[in-house]
């Protein structure tokens, strides 16, 4: 499925500077080098020249200032000639400007500054001399020829000048062979720059190269996987534009509306699948999600397929940006409910016959409360009469009674006894039903005490010399109706006693556990006639019994009420027994009333 492209990194927004800084690195780096060395050798090179040129022009002045001498003692000789007289005006004319010149190349060193500064002094002085022994037109004496040569000597000058410069020409020239070295250097250190800054160039290129070819590498593995999970998704999805074109969609869509990609693709919603989506609520509803940034969730759209179903599809989409395009899309999904749609359908007929059911059962059981209640307050004052005028009908017959007559009576008495005592327990039945229940902490160990000591005195009464052995384990306190746990453990105690009367010692057991929802199983075990599992299902019911009551005495009720007791308490109650093996009572109790409601249980469920 399409998805939105990461940022890119910070090397990638630097990409472009660092390439254009290492170009100019590679192109202007090695230009200042190579011109700053160059320039250093050009300067160095020009002091030597300066140097080379002030030693020329001294070696001038001094030939110069030796033609002056030498052309002045030959004609304080008294010898002038016309070549001579032009060699003296030549070097005349040149001396003083070549030292001129010689001071304007040295005008930065003070020192040859001086020498020169004495030098044209002397140089003067000797050019007054030479005039005034010219002007005179005597020829001079010895003495006057040597103070011309000795007195301003001009040679030691220039001596001192040129071997000062050559000082600096062997300086300067030191200092341009370095800097012709330096350059070379220069030379090759600007090349291997050029050269490492060219191979970091190339490998860089070829690394975002690399790291381009991968990236798009993943970018296609990752569009193919896209695509694949898209396809693999068995709900239909779809991609549509702002004007709800088909910008991309799944093969579930495909199968479901009987479409190929380049026929659909481009196409509008509308005309997909002979107008599947051509519902104008949806549309509207599909364009608000892109104009107007909203989503559209659970909404219900009737459709009929290119297979001729008619489908029930919950529609959602949600706006999506994609990495490839400057618009977002709208991503639709459509799931098919069909099923559930005709499931929740059933489920509502259904419920709205068990309501009408509820209340059908409920209404008899109103009426057979109200007719039990009736019938037992309305029988007892007949049983009364019977019970009443078959004792006064024995007592006034007498001794003189036959014992047929005798037998009569007694049935006619036992019989309306019996009809008592089952009216009296459907009483206690119909009231379990109706009465509210008193809810209360109740200490079921104290509760199971008294009840045993009331069963023991009565066994004791009515079998004297037979043993019951009790077994109780330690019992919680639970939140109940206390008279009415009262009655189920007096039935359920009181008919472990009564079946285990012929068991010598008769062994009771009454165990509780902890289940875990929290709540409470009990079990009450003997080892008395017990009863075949096959009719287990009858046990629970009003008036239903497994024995004869010649055999065991009883009305059928006390079962019935001790399940309608732990019903209203959230509370359940099976059976396990065998013939001649005993029984086994099991009921749960939940720990709050607040926890009331059914629970699973092992063995026959009789609830």
């Amino acid at each position: 499925m399409p998805h939105t492209a990461p940022p890119p990194s910070l090397l990638s927004r630097w990409r472009l500077p660092v390439l254009g800084l290492a170009i100019a690195a590679i192109v202007v780096g090695p230009f200042l080098i190579m011109r700053a060395a160059i320039g250093e050798s050009d300067i160095a090179n020009e002091k030597v020249l300066h140097t080379r040129e002030v030693e020329l022009l001294m070696q001038t002045v001094a030939a110069d200032t030796r033609s002056l001498e030498g052309a002045a003692v030959i004609r304080a000789r008294g010898i002038d000639t016309p070549a001579l007289q032009q060699r003296f005006d030549e070097a005349r004319a040149r001396v003083l400007p070549s030292v001129d010149a010689v001071l304007q190349l040295t005008r930065d060193n003070p020192e040859q500054l001086a020498r020169l500064g004495a030098l044209r002094g002397n140089i003067e002085q000797k050019l007054q001399r030479v005039d005034a022994v010219y002007a005179s037109g005597e020829r001079a004496t010895a003495r006057e020829i040597d103070e011309m040569l000795v007195l301003y000597p001009l040679q030691r000058l220039i001596d001192g000048i040129v071997n000062e410069e050559q000082s600096l020409l062997a300086d300067r020239s030191a200092r341009a062979q370095r800097a012709d070295r330096n350059a070379d250097l220069a030379s090759w250190t600007a090349m291997l720059v050029q050269l490492a800054l060219l191979l970091g160039a190339t490998y860089f290129a070829v690394r975002q190269q690399s790291g381009r070819l991968a990236a798009e590498g993943l970018a296609a593995r990752a569009s193919n996987r896209s695509a694949l999970v898209l396809d693999s998704v068995r709900e239909p999805i779809v991609l549509i534009d702002r004007e709800q074109r088909v910008v991309m969609h799944n093969a579930a869509f495909a199968e479901l509306y009987d479409v190929s990609g380049d026929e659909i693709r481009g196409a509008r919603l509308a005309d997909v699948g002979d107008g599947a989506w051509n519902h104008a609520e949806t549309l509207r509803r599909l364009h608000d999600v892109l104009a107007r940034d909203r989503e559209l969730w659970d909404h219900r759209l009737n459709q009929s397929t290119v297979d001729g179903i008619e489908r029930t599809m919950l529609v959602n989409a949600r706006r999506m940006p994609l990495p490839d395009r400057e618009d977002a899309v709208v991503l639709v999904t459509a799931s098919d409910v069909t099923a559930q749609t005709i499931s929740e359908r059933h489920i509502r007929e259904l419920n709205q016959q068990l309501e009408g059911k509820v209340e059908q059962v409920s209404d008899v059981n109103r009426e057979l409360e109200a007719f039990s209640y009736s019938v037992s307050h309305d029988l007892r004052a007949p049983l009364r009469h019977i019970a009443g005028f078959a004792d006064k009908l024995g007592r006034h017959l007498g001794g003189d009674v036959d014992e047929k007559t005798t037998h009569y009576l007694g049935v006619i008495g036992s019989s309306a006894r019996r009809m008592s005592a089952l009216i009296d327990d459907l009483l206690v039945y119909s009231r379990l039903g109706r009465s509210a229940l008193r809810l209360q902490s109740v200490d079921l160990q104290s509760l199971v005490a008294d009840t045993r000591a009331m069963l023991d005195s009565n066994s004791s009464a009515e079998h004297p010399g037979h043993r019951i052995e009790w077994t109780v384990t330690p019992l919680p306190i639970v939140v109940g109706d206390e008279n009415m746990l009262r009655q189920v453990w007096l039935n359920l105690l009181g008919n472990a006693v009564k079946y285990s009367s012929g068991s010598e010692p008769a062994q009771i057991e009454v165990d509780c556990r902890r289940g875990d929802d929290g709540g409470y199983q009990f079990s009450v075990r003997d080892n008395g006639a017990g009863f075949d599992m096959q009719y287990a299902g009858k046990l629970f019911g009003v008036f239903q019994r497994l024995h004869s009551a010649s055999e065991f005495p009883g009305t059928g009720v006390g079962l019935a009420s001790v399940r309608r007791v732990l019903g209203r308490h959230g509370g359940r109650i099976w059976a396990d027994a065998a013939p001649g093996k005993g029984a086994t009572f099991h009921f749960t109790l939940p720990a709050s009333m607040s926890d009331a409601g059914p629970s699973s249980s092992p063995g026959h469920s009789l609830t």
